[in-house]
């Protein structure tokens, strides 16, 4: 490992090559990058040389494109309801505190994917959008606990952590670079390459050691912020004490791998003492969060949707009839009645499904959200079994809430009666246009009424809210050639409206195609 003081002194004082190689090498660096990606290293007016919140987004949204298209990526309504309801919470109380200024709240897509991953992992990405793998969900035993790590993740982005992470890359990389050259040059004059090795690995552990450094203290920030949205919106500190012991237990086997969500966000005793002492001063804190039908009910559920394979779900089955099932607690008993049903219906055993969920139901009479959630995983089961009119006998086709409405829609189509839902997913998508699952149901819906135009439009649409410009285009391309043939009777109005996304999506496949592509 090279003496600390031979890299400063070395920059402050370049010799003529070193200094004409690192211009050469930084210029050339820089030409061989697209247009827009040079132009996005550029400070801008007043950013403090921070990229820019559009210039963020377009990189958001060039990453979300590619999580879309990822098999693990999930949409599930369930999960996807009990997350959003957290998540609005947050939202609004950083609109309270000021943490989410309105700049960052209009410009960026606040949007929660959700992951098919078993890995206990959360993490923010750039432009507002967040990854959250169903392995977290899973073990978490309160809406609290999970708050205590969205609000983690959103205070990433409100306070702009990876714009700064890269604003100080771009600072630091030219004393990078300058490292890497001594090493070709100690190289090139000594006859022990390791020379070399040493110094360029000296440079690149010291610039590694500066990027570890400061985002630790990005996470003491996100701790410090997060800790004071969550109790803003409502949910308890104690949440935040139980995730953290959670998490702390975790390091210690975290060198299996098995948790990345602690590999980038390290635990030192500096950040848990800072944690425990704000849980301590909050008055009425010290009791324990007591586990609660519908959140032990949407744990098993992501337990059941990573997909652990069958043994792992034949085990969820045999544990509703284990001894131990009788001396769990009502809470206990409802998630693991739901897994059993969750995971028999995997299975394809419509039977033992169909038997769990009785029992779920009975078990969940008295808590209308655990009752809820019960009724809907019937319907999901006697969809899925093929007995969509017993499905629709369960589902209310006037409900506004995402997972019913849904459901409801799928039942619908299966018995060829799509009118009563169409208006209802209609209103849905012009309100949430993003919604690709709920387009793509307006388009069965409309298929189901043989709206063939209005079907493609909504399939063409789905691709827009997935970011698949080129894909839209095409869906597009495809309306309007419908119309051209003239075999079905047009609505001029549909009509101008695909005309008019047409052109609007052609613009925004340009744009895309001169996006500098991720490495």
């Amino acid at each position: 490992m090279p003496r600390r003081t031979s890299f400063p002194e070395t920059t402050r004082r370049p010799r003529p090559l070193l200094r004409t190689l690192c211009a050469a090498l930084l210029i050339a660096s820089q030409l061989a990058m697209p247009p827009l990606a040079r132009a996005q290293l550029l400070p801008g007016m007043g950013d403090g040389g921070e990229m820019t919140a559009s210039a963020e987004r377009r990189l958001g949204d060039q990453i979300a494109r590619e999580l879309y298209r990822d098999p693990d990526y999930i949409d599930d309504p369930v999960l996807g309801e009990y997350v959003q309801d957290i998540w609005q919470r947050l939202l609004a109380a950083a609109r309270l505190r000021g943490d989410l200024t309105p700049e960052l709240d209009e410009r960026f897509a606040w949007i929660v994917m959700l992951g098919r991953d078993r890995s206990i992992n959360a993490f923010a990405l750039p432009g507002g959008y967040l990854g959250l793998h169903l392995g977290l969900i899973s073990v978490t035993g309160s809406r609290d606990e999970l708050a205590t790590v969205l609000g983690h993740e959103l205070s990433h982005v409100t306070q702009r952590h990876i714009s700064r992470i890269m604003a100080k890359q771009s600072r630091q990389m030219p004393l990078l670079l300058a490292g890497m050259i001594l090493g070709m040059i100690a190289a090139g004059k000594s006859r022990n390459a390791d020379a070399g090795q040493a110094v360029l690995m000296g440079s690149q552990a010291a610039f590694m050691q500066s990027q570890l450094s400061f985002s630790r203290d990005m996470e003491r920030e996100a701790d410090r912020i997060g800790f004071g949205v969550m109790t803003q919106a409502g949910f308890a500190p104690q949440g935040a004490a139980a995730m953290f012991e959670k998490l702390q237990y975790a390091s210690r086997l975290n060198d299996n791998g098995s948790y990345p969500y602690l590999r980038s966000h390290p635990l030192n005793s500096e950040r848990i003492s800072d944690m425990q002492g704000r849980f301590q001063f909050k008055p009425g804190s010290s009791a324990a969060m007591p586990l609660v039908m519908d959140h032990a009910m949407i744990a098993a559920r992501a337990r059941v949707l990573v997909r652990p394979g069958v043994d792992v779900l034949r085990l969820y089955i045999d544990a509703a009839g284990s001894g131990e099932f009788a001396r769990s607690t009502p809470a206990q008993q409802a998630g693991t009645l739901y897994a059993a049903a969750l995971s028999s219906n995997e299975l394809r055993d419509y039977k033992s499904a169909r038997a769990f969920a009785q029992r779920l139901t009975a078990r969940t009479s008295e808590d209308p959200a655990a009752a809820r959630l019960a009724r809907l995983l019937a319907a999901e089961i006697e969809l899925t079994a093929g007995d969509a009119p017993k499905a629709s006998a369960l589902l209310d086709p006037k409900a506004k809430d995402r997972p019913e409405m849904m459901l409801a829609a799928q039942a619908a189509v299966a018995t060829r009666q799509p009118g009563p839902m169409v208006a209802p997913v209609r209103d849905w998508v012009a309100t949430h246009p993003r919604d690709a699952s709920a387009w793509r149901t307006l388009g069965n819906l409309y298929t189901a009424q043989n709206d063939t135009l209005r079907a493609i439009r909504a399939d063409a649409e789905a691709n827009v809210a997935l970011l698949d410009y080129p894909g839209a285009r095409d869906r597009f391309k495809a309306a309007q050639e419908f119309m051209r043939k003239g075999t079905a009777p047009i609505d001029h109005y549909e009509a101008s409206i695909v005309d008019t996304r047409a052109r609007a999506i052609e613009v925004l496949v340009k744009e895309q195609a001169a996006e500098p592509p991720l490495k």
